[in-house]
């Protein structure tokens, strides 16, 4: 056994864990834009069972359970297997969290990670169920968005620092930049890629994503009738349902608005990052200019085709899922500017 370098079952577990949570990212979002996320009004089950109702005799004794919840086949199958998948993601971690427990005196073992992520995957089950139960409650189903790429950044950051258990560090190299500078533009990104994220998971929950539906205007106006305090009010309470959402034209508007506004200053901030970035000897650098490039391309051109195209359902589960994959480049880079053991040199 080589003791230089991370036990292979770790990286197999990292690896089966990140393409898994990536397919619950799609899965998620698939299943709220196609308002499937009451397609089971319970939970963990679908009306009382494992499966979803097919049967004449199981959907009438389902829709006898739930009066109010008539039974859509298709529907109750996105959600549940979303669920089964969410699961399966779970108790790989589980058993990975419960493994590193043979490695947690291990120098630079990222034990403590681990559990984290255990804790992190306990409280996205809980929002899962809270999702339902509590009938798409704005605030939980933007928090269960957040969650999830909060999840996927965590596994990264755990596959990064497994590949480089035991290797040398090697330090930044930077032309015209201070390593002090690197880690301001490192956390200005994150603080703008968080408060993006937060308005579109927003947007999407209050279903406001159609809200303004021309460009590069809103409804013919650059500013039009907008109601922040209703748009952004956090102190709501629980509603019977928010199917559909429950808000007002303007305060969508508000929403959505916001949410352009912010793509065009995160869309500025990223252009002038990148740059600084491709500029560095650091191989590693360079691909992350790149990769902000890239990502942020396809995310803003997705973007104006959910609008353009009134919100396609492919095209929206794009742009959530590229969505995720800013906010997972954005958090590797600050744990490359700011951990001392953040190398990323082995591609």
């Amino acid at each position: 056994m080589n003791t230089n370098v991370a036990p292979k079952w770790s990286l197999f577990l990292t690896y089966l864990a990140l393409a898994t949570v990536a397919c619950v990212i799609i899965l998620g979002s698939w299943t709220r834009l196609a308002d499937a996320g009451l397609g089971c009004p319970d939970w963990p089950g679908c009306y009382g069972n494992l499966l979803v109702p097919e049967t004449a005799q199981e959907i009438a004794a389902a829709e006898a359970l739930y009066p109010d919840a008539p039974v859509e086949v298709d529907k109750g199958w996105l959600e549940m297997i979303h669920r089964y998948l969410a699961t399966f993601l779970g108790l790989v971690i589980l058993v990975l969290a419960i493994a590193s427990w043979s490695q947690r005196k291990r120098l630079n073992y990222p034990f403590l990670l681990t559990q984290g992520l255990l804790a992190m995957v306990m409280l996205q089950g809980a929002f899962g169920a809270w999702t339902v139960t509590w009938k798409l409650w704005p605030q939980v189903v933007t928090s269960h968005l957040l969650g999830g790429f909060v999840t996927a950044s965590l596994l990264t950051m755990l596959l990064l620092k497994l590949r480089r258990v035991g290797s040398q560090v090697k330090p930044l190299s930077l032309v015209n930049i201070t390593h002090s500078r690197l880690q301001v533009w490192a956390s200005v990104a994150l603080v703008l890629v968080i408060v993006q994220v937060f308005l579109g998971g927003w947007m999407s929950s209050n279903y406001a994503a159609l809200a303004c539906s021309t460009l590069p205007d809103c409804n013919g106006s650059w500013w039009p009738e907008m109601n922040f305090s209703e748009g952004f009010d956090l102190t709501q309470t629980l509603g019977p349902s928010y199917l559909g959402g429950l808000m007002h034209a303007e305060a969508r508007q508000a929403i959505h608005v916001l949410h352009r506004y912010g793509a065009i200053i995160l869309a500025v901030f990223i252009v002038l990052m990148s740059y600084q970035l491709i500029k560095q000897d650091d191989t590693r650098l360079r691909l992350f200019g790149f990769g902000f490039l890239a990502v942020f391309i396809v995310q803003f051109c997705l973007g104006l085709a959910n609008i353009y195209y009134f919100l396609p359902l492919a095209v929206a589960v794009g742009h959530n899922f590229f969505g995720a994959c800013l906010f997972v480049l954005t958090v590797s880079l600050y744990y490359l500017v700011f951990s001392k053991r953040g190398r990323l040199n082995e591609f």
